[in-house]
C-alpha cells in the first residue's frame, strides 16, 4: 500500500461571499501523478495555493504526511514566467539557488555543498550549459526548465506545476511532458499538473481530478477514459472557452 503524502478533507474555500471550493476531498499517495482538469474559474488555482499554503482555509484540512509541513517536501512550478524579458538580471544558477534558500535559516546564503546541489539538478534537467545564462535571454522552453530546476533542487515528495507548458510550442510542450513523466516514473517524485491540455494529460498521469468548484471525478486515468460522461463534459468545456 502506498504511503500518503497529502489528504485533503472536505476542503472549503471563500473569496469574501463567493464560495471557490466545495467540501473537496482526496489523496495524494507516493508516486502518483495527478492531472488537474477543469474550465477556467473551476478553482483549480485556488486548490493549488490551499495546498501551498497561501491562502486561508474557510473549512475542511489540509494534512501533510511526513513532510515536516507545507513548505517542506513540496516543489512548486508557478504558471508566470519571464519569457521575453531579455533585461531579467538573473543567471541560470541564481534562479535555481531561489529553491534552496526558501528552506534556509537566517543568515541565508549558499554554501559550496548548496552549489554542487544546484550543478547536478541543472545536469539532470540536461541545462548545465546554461548555468551563466541570464534567464531572460533563454528560449521558452528553457526557461521552463530552469524553473522546474528551481522547483526540484530541494528534492521535494510533490512537485505541484501550474500550466508549466501554456506559452510553448507543440514541440518543446510534448519534449516538457516526457521530461515531467521520466522525473515521476524513475525519481518517484508524485506530480499535479494543472493543466488544459487534456489530450496529453491523459496520456501522461495515472490519475485525473476533475474539478468545478466541487470534485466532479478523482480516479485512474484509465477509468476516466471509459467514462464517457465525463470525457464529453470537458470537451463542451473546452468548446465553450474556445467560442467565448
Amino acid at each position: 500500500m502506498k504511503n500518503k503524502l497529502i489528504e485533503v478533507e472536505n476542503l472549503s474555500v471563500y473569496y469574501g461571499q463567493h464560495q471557490v471550493l466545495k467540501d473537496v476531498s482526496f489523496v495524494i499517495e507516493e508516486g502518483d501523478y495527478v492531472g488537474l482538469v477543469g474550465a477556467n474559474g473551476s478553482g483549480k488555482t485556488t486548490l493549488v495555493k490551499a495546498i501551498l499554503g497561501l491562502i486561508p482555509v474557510t473549512k475542511g484540512s489540509i494534512t501533510y504526511h511526513g513532510s515536516g509541513g507545507v513548505h517542506k517536501g513540496v516543489g512548486y512550478l508557478p504558471q508566470v514566467a519571464v519569457t521575453g524579458n531579455t533585461l531579467f538580471p538573473g543567471e541560470v544558477h541564481e534562479i535555481v539557488a531561489v529553491g534552496l534558500l526558501g528552506k534556509k535559516k537566517f543568515p541565508k546564503r549558499i554554501t559550496a555543498d548548496d552549489n554542487k546541489i544546484i550543478d547536478e539538478i541543472l545536469r539532470r534537467l540536461d541545462i548545465y550549459h546554461l548555468k551563466h545564462n541570464k534567464i531572460g535571454d533563454l528560449s521558452g522552453g528553457q526557461q521552463q526548465r530552469v524553473l522546474l530546476a528551481r522547483a526540484m533542487v530541494s528534492n521535494p515528495r510533490l512537485l505541484i506545476l501550474d500550466e508549466p507548458t501554456s506559452a510553448l510550442d507543440p514541440k518543446v510542450r510534448t519534449e516538457f511532458f516526457s521530461l515531467i513523466r521520466k522525473i515521476n516514473e524513475e525519481e518517484g517524485t508524485s506530480i499535479i499538473l494543472v493543466s488544459h491540455d487534456l489530450s496529453s494529460i491523459k496520456k501522461c498521469s495515472s490519475k485525473i481530478m476533475l474539478l468545478d468548484r466541487e470534485l466532479l471525478y478523482f480516479g485512474s486515468t484509465e477509468d476516466f477514459n471509459m467514462n464517457v460522461n465525463f470525457v464529453e463534459g470537458i470537451h463542451d468545456h473546452h468548446n465553450k472557452e474556445a467560442v467565448n
